[in-house]
């Protein structure tokens, strides 16, 4: 039998599933943590995939990496790390998005040059905050690679002292703020006048398909991708799909035949792991709205739930803006969370417990609308990470997006992507192996759509009566 690893190197942790490279069968699944912190030693990382691959990865026929997008990791000419990786979730370098907004020439320009307009999340943006931050640090950058392209380089026997020449892939290349979805190749001259005149090395950007090399026992490796593109991979997404994903961050992201340009910052115009493009909305805030509301009425995640369902939509009045760790859709790096329409009547666990769930809804809806105003119009919404397995969150959902929501049954999606990669480099085939998805749900939007049209509604005029 052929098998082939999934890696999928996230935030929080390292999951590691083996399929059969033919029906995409899962044969074995393992994992292991990470650091917590929005900086981390990338040696962390290549520990935490030895630890959950051991027994795994030396048997298999293929390996690839899907990892956290857009994480700085700066190395010297001897492949030694200059610094902890800044990860996505690190805001420090929002002003520095700002500064490179105006010199890039504006919001268009800066869509235009790579589908994006930076925000603090870009590792442009990183990257100027090294340089004018930690300047001698700066100076000893000779490598710029990011988190999967780290793993990747490892996995091909790259390392301290070994400085093969590191690899990446359109998808996670997308996301940098200086490689063009639209022309295919990097912007240099925009890392240049981000990184003050620096001009590091940049990993040569392989073909969905091209292999990166090869393990010290013999194992391909693939090119990788970035953690949504590999989710979008994993779930094998076609046209009308909308992925709406609940994980530590909140995604929102659809295939599109062609590259975004949004000037509103809004749409990241990134590409995807096949050849084409994947808009991309995101959000700092998602699951952990639902945990952060828990803590704060002293209950469990199933009590929670509970009480949201013993109240009825619309949470009486009370609404909640859950930006609890800033925000970047809308872009608000500094904002916190807040309840609003507390009143002697309405202040009840169960009111903010469905406030709750209906504000993380809310706010992914708002990113659904920013994607279907690029062009993209949604048959179904595919919801999945951690929070989709809530009744009330699919019902919720399908009421405040307004189309049918489906549930594919829970798995890692963006480790199986990752996988079905594998397979598709080591066949060498023209397209992706088929292999077979199931869903466990399908919530139809309600037949009268004035309860969430009213929900959102509530929801905006607080947003804007707070924000503008």
């Amino acid at each position: 039998m052929t098998t082939v690893a999934g890696i999928d190197s996230s935030t929080q942790s390292c999951k590691v599933v083996v399929c059969d490279a033919d029906s995409g069968a899962v044969l074995g699944r393992a994992q292991a943590p990470h650091p917590e912190g929005t900086e981390v030693d990338p040696a962390a990382w290549w520990d935490a995939l030895r630890m959950a691959g051991a027994g795994w990865l030396d048997d298999v026929d293929a390996i690839a990496v899907a990892g956290q997008q857009h994480g700085l990791v700066a190395l010297d000419a001897a492949g030694v790390p200059v610094r902890k990786a800044l990860l996505w979730n690190d805001i420090r370098s929002a002003g520095a998005a700002e500064d490179l907004i105006d010199e890039f020439g504006g919001r268009q320009a800066c869509a235009d040059a790579v589908g994006s307009v930076p925000v603090a999340a870009f590792t442009v943006t990183k990257l100027r905050w090294l340089a004018d931050h930690e300047p001698e640090l700066a100076d000893r950058t000779a490598h710029v690679v990011l988190p999967h392209d780290y793993l990747t380089w490892r996995l091909c026997g790259g390392g301290p002292g070994r400085m093969l020449e590191p690899t990446t892939d359109r998808g996670d290349a997308s996301g940098t703020g200086y490689w063009s979805p639209a022309d295919g190749g990097y912007r240099e001259d925009l890392l240049a006048l981000a990184f003050r005149g620096r001009r590091p090395a940049l990993p040569q950007v392989l073909g969905p398909a091209q292999p990166a090399g090869r393990t010290p026992s013999g194992a391909l490796v693939a090119a990788g991708t970035g953690d949504n593109a590999g989710a979008a991979l994993g779930l094998g997404i076609t046209e009308g799909d909308v992925v709406v994903s609940l994980g530590t961050s909140g995604t929102v992201f659809a295939r599109a035949d062609r590259p975004a340009a949004d000037a509103t910052g809004a749409v990241a115009g990134f590409a995807d792991a096949t050849g084409a493009f994947l808009p991309l909305v995101c959000t700092l805030n998602a699951a952990r709205v639902l945990t952060s509301a828990a803590d704060l009425l002293g209950v469990d995640l199933p009590t929670l739930e509970s009480l949201a369902a013993q109240e009825p939509p619309g949470a009486d009045g009370v609404v909640l803006l859950p930006y609890l760790a800033g925000e970047r859709t809308p872009n608000l790096p500094h904002a916190a969370g807040s309840l609003h329409g507390l009143r002697p009547g309405a202040m009840r666990p169960g009111t903010v417990a469905r406030a709750a769930f209906e504000g993380l809804l809310c706010h992914l809806a708002d990113a659904l609308d920013h994607l279907t105003a690029s062009g993209v119009t949604p048959r179904r919404v595919l919801l999945i990470g951690g929070a989709a397995r809530s009744l009330l969150v699919a019902e919720t959902a399908a009421q405040v997006f307004g189309v049918t929501v489906t549930i594919p049954e829970p798995d890692e999606h963006v480790a199986l992507g990752a996988a079905r990669q594998a397979a598709w480099a080591l066949a060498g085939a023209p397209r992706p192996p088929s292999w077979p998805g199931r869903s466990v749900a399908e919530i139809p939007a309600p037949a009268d759509a004035a309860l969430g049209r009213e929900i959102r509604d509530r929801y905006r005029s607080t947003r804007q009566a707070l924000y503008g």
